[in-house]
């Protein structure tokens, strides 16, 4: 069934009001059909009533059509308008489609069919340019929106920025503090260390078994708070940038044997075996001949730390490429692969507990991996919970200096390499990648 139309006549002649009311019948439009005779009239029934079409006639007696448009234009009130004018007034035509007018009919072309056919063009354009608006204002609501969202995301990311710089600065200061700490410590606990040395001296006088014993624990105590003063100093070094290869040519092997002869006390002390075994035909290299040694102690500790029976060996081999492999293995507690990419991160030990059975800091793998990664070197993970660990460190003969200061700076911007510590070679999948080509060693 056809809609009903609501049509408003705004005419003050009633001859031609009757024409349209006979041409709209004619034309068999269902339509409820109101009619006024002035602006006043007009404007009050589109006031309180809602209409699909108005015909407007352009002279009215109290005053002309485009005041009325004009009016309906300010109250906001949109209607389609067909004017109704006589022919050879094209010129107020004009003026009446500018101010807003729908469409126009000359009144001696009415017709059944022409007025059907104006009368349902001038709803279909309204209802487009409703269409058309409704889309427009929804664009600007959109756009205002976006304006609003971009502004808040500003705000956000200026306050992610103060709080980066508050982390940052934070960082430094944390850096700070640790160095000037383990600095100022280092000095009282060497004086502990060397007056205990100074004490067990037989020309100082002899002590009961009780006294040495006694002093024995200070002496070792001391030198394990020392050791873990010195990771803590490392470390902020590392984070901070400043930490530099002084690189020379020296003897590896004997750098090697070295920090083997160092920790035979400790590997005795748990009756385990501390093997090495030197493959290299050429042991002179450039590089930091006190890091490298660092290096080795610290892989050495851990290994004599979480291996309570077995062996431990140091192998030394030639690598293809001008380079050369460094490897702890051990017959200790292993590894679970899911901790494998977790190691190498700063203050992190699998046990975190404050009861936890093995003591440390949680630093000797985290400096590891930074002095590697600045030596131009990889580290490589082989292990099995309750068979062992192997930890190789492949690095080049020849360190290039100008590349570590460069790369310590660049240290300082990137969140993970020192902050965090983390090794891009230390995914557990990588980790069984990587080591592929390389020989296995049976733990």
């Amino acid at each position: 069934m056809e809609e009903t139309l609501k049509i408003l006549v705004v005419d003050d002649d009633e001859v031609d009001r009757m024409t349209i009311r006979c041409a709209l019948t004619q034309a068999g439009v269902e339509v409820e059909l109101s009619e006024v005779s002035d602006v006043n009239n007009a404007f009050s029934a589109l006031s309180t009533t809602s209409y699909h079409c108005v015909f407007l006639d352009y002279r009215l007696p109290d005053q002309d059509g485009l005041t009325l448009i004009q009016r309906l234009r300010s109250s906001e009130i949109k209607v389609p308008l067909v004017v109704l004018t006589d022919q050879g007034d094209e010129q107020i035509t004009l003026k009446f489609l500018k101010a807003g007018a729908t469409d126009y009919l000359f009144k001696s072309r009415i017709s059944p069919e022409i007025l059907a056919q104006v009368l349902r063009s001038a709803i279909r354009v309204y209802q487009a340019e409703m269409q058309a608006d409704l889309a427009t204002q929804q664009l600007r609501e959109s756009h205002e929106k976006l304006i609003l969202k971009n502004q808040e995301l500003e705000r956000q990311q200026q306050q992610i920025q103060m709080q980066n710089f508050k982390l940052l600065e934070a960082s430094r200061l944390k850096s700070l503090f640790l160095a000037t700490m383990s600095h100022e410590l280092r000095t009282p606990m060497n004086a502990i260390i060397g007056f205990s040395q100074i004490l067990l001296r037989p020309k100082f006088g002899q002590l009961t078994q009780q006294q040495a014993d006694m002093l024995g624990r200070i002496l070792n105590n001391g030198k394990h708070l020392l050791m873990l003063l010195n990771e803590v100093l490392d470390f902020s070094k590392l984070e901070a940038g400043r930490l530099d290869l002084k690189g020379e040519i020296f003897d590896v092997s004997k750098v090697i044997n070295l920090a083997v002869d160092e920790m035979h006390s400790l590997a005795d002390a748990k009756n385990l075996s501390l093997l090495v075994r030197n493959d290299l035909r050429n042991a002179s290299v450039f590089n930091d001949p006190v890091r490298i040694k660092q290096i080795l102690i610290n892989l050495l500790s851990n290994a004599i730390k979480f291996t309570e029976s077995g062996e431990i060996w140091v192998e030394v081999k030639e690598l293809p490429g001008n380079r050369l492999a460094i490897i702890v293995r051990d017959t200790g507690i292993g590894i679970a692969p899911r901790d494998f990419k977790h190691i190498f991160e700063a203050f992190r030990q699998v046990d975190q507990t404050i009861t936890r059975k093995y003591p440390g800091t949680g630093l000797g793998l985290a400096i590891i991996d930074s002095l590697v990664r600045m030596m131009g070197g990889k580290i490589f993970i082989e292990s099995k919970l309750e068979v062992g660990s192997m930890f190789k460190i492949e690095l080049p003969r020849q360190i290039t200096l100008s590349t570590v200061a460069d790369d310590a700076r660049a240290s300082q911007d990137d969140e993970d390499f020192f902050c965090h510590a983390k090794n891009p070679h230390h995914s557990s999948s990588e980790v069984r990648k990587t080591s592929i080509g390389y020989p296995r060693f049976k733990l």
